[in-house]
C-alpha cells in the first residue's frame, strides 16, 4: 500500500503552503533482506536542518543509517519471513541497506547496526527485533527507541507489520569505540 507524503513549506511571500501531496516516491523492494519494503519519506543532511526551498529531499539515493549530522524518515514494511527459503546472504543485506562493515550476524543474517538513535513507531502488525542476547516483541501502537544497537527484525506472524523510523546521526557509543560502529554499520 501507497504512503501518502504531505510535505509543507513558504510561498515567496512567507505564506505556509502544501508543497507536496502524493504517494511518497522512492519505494525499494530489498530482495536480500527478505523482500521488505522501504519508502523514503525525507532526508536532511545536517543539524539543525535546512527547511528552505521545494526541493524534494526524498529524491536520492542513500542507505539505511543517515547522512553525517543529518537524519532520514521511512516507513518499512516488512513482509512475514518466507518458510523453506535458501541460505541468506549476511553481506548481500548489508550491502543492500548500503551499510559497510560486517556486524556480526551470529543470531541472524539481517543483523546491522547504524551509528544513530533511532524511534520506530510500529504502525500495523508485529515484529520481533532481535537484539545480542534478546529479543522483543513489538505490536502495533509499540514505540521503540534504539541507541546504536546491533539488531535484526523478524516478522514471524502471517501478514505484514509497517513501521516508521526516523534515525537521526550519533556518535559512536563509548562501549563501541574501537569495535565496527563506524558510519554504515547498522
Amino acid at each position: 500500500m501507497a504512503i501518502r507524503r504531505v510535505v509543507t513549506g513558504h510561498d515567496e511571500n512567507g505564506k505556509a503552503i502544501v508543497l507536496m501531496d502524493g504517494p511518497a516516491g522512492n519505494v525499494k523492494v530489498r530482495a536480500a533482506a527478505g523482500g521488505l519494503v522501504s519508502t523514503l519519506a525525507w532526508t536532511t543532511d545536517q543539524t539543525p536542518a535546512d527547511i528552505n526551498g521545494s526541493t524534494d529531499r526524498a529524491e536520492r539515493d542513500i542507505g539505511v543509517a543517515p547522512p553525517d549530522t543529518g537524519s532520514v524518515f521511512r516507513v518499512v514494511d516488512f513482509p512475514p519471513l518466507a518458510s523453506g527459503t535458501g541460505a541468506i546472504d549476511h553481506d548481500a543485506v548489508l550491502r543492500e541497506m548500503g551499510l559497510g562493515g560486517a556486524a556480526g550476524a551470529s543470531r541472524s543474517p539481517f543483523m546491522h547496526r547504524t551509528r544513530s538513535i533511532d524511534y520506530a513507531i510500529v504502525m500495523e502488525g508485529e515484529i520481533d527485533m532481535l537484539l545480542d542476547d534478546s529479543e522483543v516483541h513489538l505490536k502495533a501502537g509499540d514505540i521503540l527507541v534504539q541507541q546504536g544497537t546491533n539488531h535484526a527484525w523478524m516478522n514471524h506472524g502471517s501478514v505484514s507489520c509497517r513501521i516508521a523510523f526516523v534515525l537521526i546521526d550519533a556518535h559512536t557509543p563509548q562501549v563501541l569505540h574501537g569495535v565496527s560502529a563506524e558510519k554504515g554499520s547498522h
